[in-house]
């Protein structure tokens, strides 16, 4: 009997310390309801670009080198057909939808002893990256005005070809204050003409176009 008893303490103690059936943890419960994170489909917005490194205006102004003006007045070339009056005031011929290689062309404008001319008006037109020109608005037209230091800067694309004159080019006037008008153009080192080609330099995310006019005043 009293074996009997013993087993039935034994059997008592053994259910009282028997584990009981417990949840999952609150950390795999939720976890098991958190939904994949969405990934970046094909038609999802693209991220946004980080800064370029290409140099300000102030930078590219900043280190501008001396005016180069040894070669006497800028000659004058033709105003050509595409001339447009009207274009607005502006530094940069680009807009949200231009296409082409990046042009930045900067210098001055000096007389013949070469002290600057300070304001300055320069007005350019040019054809697009495709080699035409816009003969109903202003795309790749615009006017500015020299600093007072007699500096200009102008953000366009390098200039297309076109049949009837496969040679780049930037048409441009330039007028001193109370002076006559210079009509010119600007060339490129690959097609170079005589006083009139620009200083082209490679940078990044761009070419760098270096010019002094020099008026006759």
């Amino acid at each position: 009997m009293k074996q009997f008893l013993r087993m039935i303490f034994i059997l008592t103690l053994l259910t009282a310390c028997a584990p009981t059936a417990t949840s999952a943890p609150a950390e795999a419960t939720a976890s098991s309801l958190l939904e994949p994170a969405p990934t970046r489909g094909s038609d999802s917005a693209p991220e946004a670009a980080s800064p370029t490194e290409a140099e300000s205006n102030v930078d590219i102004l900043a280190n501008l080198p001396a005016p180069v003006c040894d070669s006497g007045p800028t000659p004058e070339q033709g105003e050509g057909p595409y001339y447009l009056a009207g274009t607005p005031e502006r530094t940069s011929l680009i807009e949200a939808d231009t296409q082409g290689e990046k042009l930045i062309v900067v210098g001055y404008v000096v007389n013949q002893d070469c002290f600057p001319i300070p304001h300055a008006w320069l007005d350019f037109w040019q054809a697009d990256a495709n080699g035409e020109y816009d003969l109903t608005g202003f795309t790749m037209r615009g006017f500015q005005f020299s600093d007072n230091k007699g500096r200009f800067y102008l953000e366009t694309v390098l200039p297309g070809l076109y049949e009837s004159r496969p040679i780049r080019h930037i048409h441009v006037k330039v007028q001193a204050p109370n002076g006559p008008v210079l009509i010119t153009q600007l060339y490129f080192p690959e097609q170079p003409i005589a006083g009139l080609t620009v200083i082209l330099e490679q940078r990044e995310g761009f070419w760098l176009g270096i010019f002094t006019f020099v008026l006759n005043v």
